[in-house]
């Protein structure tokens, strides 16, 4: 079992909530939940200290990152900067498979936004934002997003668009101007889009510092639950 695997569990349950900000996260227990020893727990814990997910205190060990309102603000400045960013060297490296994918994706976006089928359409924009992001060329500046897009997923309670048809067709306009290389529209449509609001700050409720969820199933390398 690698210490990927153990870590995107442990992620994926912080950012639902399993794992509320500033509950405790005890090697022991984490290991016996996820079906694994605790060398992998370990190292997964300090990956998720440098992403900012996790603290250490002293004589309480791993806890739960609490953030504020203000860290939470910080997520969308830094939000603002790399995806216009981004969109702009996806303009310039892009390959013709990011664009049929994009493409595809727009498509099947407006078309349920259309037919009203709205649980449908925060994955395909995640979808839409990761592939965006691969297309850039840079794994450093990818990842970055990846990382962002899970913490504001974390961070802010997700409000469906007003308009999501209008949303994506936004997309699509971005995705017309990657496929033509025109980074500078390309920039700037991203801008638009990364000034959306991404919902409300989550007001945490105080966490029970002793409560660790039951076991789990094992996690495989892949980060899926067998």
């Amino acid at each position: 079992m690698s210490a990927h695997a153990v870590c995107t569990a442990i992620r994926d349950d912080i950012v639902s909530g399993t794992f509320p900000p500033g509950s405790r996260l005890i090697e022991e227990l984490l290991a016996r939940r996820y079906g694994v020893s605790r060398v992998p727990v370990r190292e997964a814990l300090r990956t998720l200290a440098s992403e900012g997910f996790v603290t250490t205190r002293r004589h309480a060990g791993a806890c739960v990152a609490e953030p504020t309102e203000r860290e939470a603000a910080d997520l969308l400045d830094v939000r603002a900067l790399l995806e216009p960013l981004g969109a702009a060297r996806a303009a310039q490296r892009r390959t013709e498979a990011h664009l049929k994918v994009l493409r595809g994706l727009v498509r099947l976006g407006q078309e349920r936004a259309r037919t009203g089928r709205a649980s449908e359409l925060r994955p395909l924009g995640e979808w839409f934002d990761e592939t965006l992001a691969q297309a850039s060329g840079s794994p450093s500046l990818a990842a970055l997003l990846t990382q962002l897009r899970r913490k504001i997923a974390w961070v802010y309670a997700a409000e469906p668009p007003v308009r999501p048809l209008e949303s994506w067709q936004a997309c699509g306009a971005l995705v017309d101007a990657v496929a033509r290389g025109d980074a500078e529209r390309a920039r700037n449509l991203a801008v638009a889009r990364a000034g959306r609001s991404p919902g409300t700050f989550r007001q945490w409720r105080p966490a029970d510092a002793n409560r660790m969820p039951g076991p789990k199933q094992s996690v495989n390398t892949a980060g899926a639950r067998s």
